[in-house]
């Protein structure tokens, strides 16, 4: 029997070391991979597009009245009752009309807006359509090509009228007669420039004859700029030989010697300039295009942010008209109606009381998320008693007036349920979800990725896509700071926040940053309850 008892212990003993080491390389792996200790490293994500559901979660019970006040949601006169005690209404009836005309303007005006703006997308997408920019583009490029074969047609007759002046016996004598190195630095300098001009045009003009007019685009351009540059460096020459021939001019005093290479370097000069000037207006007009065509695709991005506002707008105008019908939330009778024609009413005044079959469920709010909820928003109800069930519902009233209790203030909100069933009783507990925004297809990025400062909400990006890690380690490490790019937001959900301008789809983002932290050195926490840490022990 001992030796089963000693056996049993020495089985336990090794069953604990083993579950001690396995812990402890459990525990050295997941600090290895979540240190923060070192260089900075990013998490990053994609921009991608999504559904966005923003709600408000509370508490109460199921009601054990099915009685509803009908409040307004707008102020004016009262034009039209339509509904009278008594009376059973379907859901949706009308039971009264405020004066609408001012909401009915607006919902005018923004129609007209509406339609302004998806005129003003259709212009620029007419404006900006790949045809007409491809037109204009090749235009450019046609016109470059024409410039460059009209430079090199005058070149060699330019390149050698400047060769004959350099080597001009008279203009070589008078240099060599004249006393002191100014003549000559003048001289060495006009050689110097017509040298690396005459080098530059044999390069340029080489990748020239090379070319056609069915050759790539890229090559063209490359042409257009080669002679351009050498261009620039003919016209430098002809300023430096000019401006040796007129110290000549003036040093001898032997003007009329020199007035001819004075007159045909001027023509020259003109020549080359009507060439640059055209070389230059072909560069400009192949950029504008290419910006253009970039730009473009972001023009109308622009116009149909535009459109998405002023539809927006128009939808807030209709929903706000339709606060002006005073209309039933669901089928019941109207107890009591307490507004006549003419009278003026305020926004949340009671102006009937509904009874309804359905059932409803009394929810407390406190005064920061009420001011969120709308009558007829959606919400979803969950029960404590009865865990598998989740019923769809409305907002159906909301206290205009809270209750204070302990210096809180909550406000009771009633949600109407859309089904009925037989296992929710009165008073029972009930949690409601109340949607208070939703959104399809938008962008979204994790509320992580999203900052502020000043005031200004923004996301970091990097320039280019970062190093996977390779060393076990969570995030990436770029020693170069991701740039701040300011984003406008939307809706905020418990995980995501919409994105409405300033990114696209597909950007890649930061989305969580781990800075490195020095603490102080530290064993493993122990396995029975105490952390033991390094150094000698302080008795007290």
């Amino acid at each position: 029997m001992n030796k089963i008892k000693k056996y049993i212990l020495n089985h336990k003993i090794i069953s604990a070391l083993f579950l001690i080491v396995l812990l402890a390389v459990i525990y050295f792996i997941y600090s290895k991979a979540t240190s923060t200790a070192g260089d900075t490293r990013y998490l990053t994500t994609k921009v991608a597009k999504g559904t966005i559901v923003s709600s408000i979660i509370g508490s109460g019970q199921v009601s054990s009245l099915s009685q509803v006040d009908i409040k307004t949601k707008v102020s004016g006169e009262v034009t039209y009752v339509a509904a009278s005690n008594g009376q059973k209404i379907q859901k949706g009836g009308l039971l009264a009309k405020i004066d609408s005309t001012d909401a009915e303007k607006s919902v005018r005006d923004a129609e007209i807006n509406l339609a302004s703006a998806k005129l003003s997308l259709e212009k620029l997408k007419i404006q900006n359509s790949a045809d007409n920019i491809s037109a204009g583009l090749l235009k450019a490029y046609t016109d470059g090509f024409s410039a460059v074969s009209n430079t090199f047609l005058d070149l060699p007759s330019i390149m050698n009228g400047l060769e004959d002046d350099l080597n001009n016996s008279n203009l070589s004598e008078n240099t060599a007669r004249i006393s002191g190195k100014t003549a000559e630095n003048y001289r060495s300098l006009a050689d110097n420039a017509y040298y690396n001009a005459d080098a530059s045009i044999n390069t340029s003009r080489s990748f020239y004859r090379t070319l056609n007019n069915n050759s790539s685009k890229v090559d063209v351009e490359k042409s257009i700029n080669s002679t351009y540059d050498s261009a620039i460096l003919v016209l430098n020459a002809i300023k430096d030989i000019r401006s040796f021939v007129d110290y000549m001019a003036e040093d001898t005093g032997k003007t009329s010697e020199f007035s001819t290479f004075q007159n045909s370097l001027s023509t020259e000069a003109s020549t080359m300039s009507a060439h640059v000037d055209s070389l230059l207006n072909a560069k400009t007009s192949i950029a504008n295009n290419k910006d253009s065509s970039q730009n473009s695709s972001l023009d109308i991005q622009g116009g149909e942010i535009s459109v998405q506002q002023k539809q927006n707008a128009l939808q807030d105008a209709k929903d706000k008209l339709a606060d002006y019908f005073i209309k039933a939330p669901f089928d019941g009778t109207l107890a009591n109606i307490s507004i006549k024609q003419s009278d003026q009413v305020g926004s949340g005044t009671t102006v009937a009381t509904f009874i309804t079959p359905k059932q409803l469920a009394e929810i407390s709010m406190n005064e920061v998320d009420v001011a969120k909820i709308k009558i007829g928003q959606k919400a979803t109800l969950t029960f404590d008693a009865i865990p598998d069930l989740s019923i769809s519902g409305l907002v159906a009233d909301v206290d205009t007036i809270g209750t204070v209790s302990q210096g809180v203030v909550t406000y009771i909100v009633k949600v109407s349920f859309d089904t009925q069933d037989d296992r929710i009783k009165p008073s029972m507990s009930v949690s409601a979800a109340i949607i208070t925004a939703a959104k399809q297809d938008v962008l979204l990025v994790p509320n992580s990725a999203v900052k502020s400062q000043n005031g200004t909400s923004y996301v970091e990006m990097f320039d280019a896509p970062i190093i996977p890690p390779t060393d076990g380690l969570i995030g990436s490490i770029s020693k170069i700071a991701p740039n701040k790019i300011t984003v406008e937001i939307g809706i905020v959900s418990d995980s995501q926040t919409e994105i409405i301008s300033g990114i696209k789809e597909g950007d890649e983002i930061v989305s969580r940053t781990i800075t490195p932290k020095t603490t102080a050195t530290a064993a493993a926490p122990s396995l029975f309850g105490s952390t033991g840490t390094s150094g000698r022990a302080r008795s007290n």
